[in-house]
C-alpha cells in the first residue's frame, strides 16, 4: 500500500493504492485504489475498512501511508520517520528542554563562581581588617595615655590648692 502520484505539473495529488511491490509506482497497474491525498488542500481520504482488510492479508504499508493511517486512527501505533536517514525528524520540544537545562546549568555555574570569588575576597579582606583594628586600638591606647598624664597633674594641682 503506497501513494501513486497523479495530477499536473506543480499541482500534485496522490492515490492510495494497493499494488505489487514489483510494479513501478507510475505504471498504473494496481490491485485496488482505496483513497486519495491532496497535499495542497491537506485532505487525506481513505476507506478504513478496505485498508484494514488489505493489512490483515499481509500488505506492507509505506511509511507515509502508515503515518496517515495513524493520524486517521484507522490503526494504532507510533508514527515512522518517513524522511531519509540522513535528516531525522527534529523534536523541537526536546531541543527546547535541552537548551533550558543547559542555560540553567550555566547560570548555576556562574552563581557558584561569583560566590567563590566573593568568599575569597572576604577572606583576603579579613586579615587586613584585623590589622587595621589592631592599629586603631594601639592608637587609642597611645591617645589615652597622654590624656591620663594630663589629667593627673590637674588632680595634683587641685590637691595643692585645697
Amino acid at each position: 500500500m503506497r501513494l501513486q502520484r497523479i495530477g499536473r505539473k506543480n499541482n500534485p495529488a496522490y492515490r492510495v493504492v494497493v499494488t505489487d511491490s514489483r510494479n513501478a509506482a507510475k505504471r498504473g497497474t494496481s490491485v485496488d485504489v482505496i483513497g486519495s491525498y491532496d497535499p495542497k488542500a491537506g485532505k487525506f481520504q481513505i476507506d478504513g475498512e478496505k485498508a484494514k482488510h488489505w493489512i490483515s492479508h499481509g500488505v506492507q504499508v509505506s511509511d507515509t501511508v502508515h503515518n496517515f493511517l495513524i493520524s486517521e486512527k484507522i490503526i494504532e501505533g507510533k508514527k515512522i520517520n518517513a524522511l531519509s536517514k540522513k535528516s531525522p525528524i527534529v523534536d523541537e520540544a526536546k531541543i527546547k528542554a535541552e537548551a533550558e537545562a543547559k542555560a540553567a546549568k550555566e547560570a548555576k555555574a556562574i552563581a557558584d563562581a561569583e560566590a567563590k570569588i566573593a568568599a575569597e575576597k572576604a577572606e583576603a579582606e579579613a586579615p587586613a581588617v584585623a590589622e587595621v583594628e589592631e592599629v586603631v586600638t594601639e592608637e587609642a591606647v597611645v591617645v589615652e595615655t597622654p590624656a591620663e598624664e594630663a589629667s593627673a597633674p590637674d588632680v595634683v594641682e587641685e590637691e595643692v590648692k585645697a
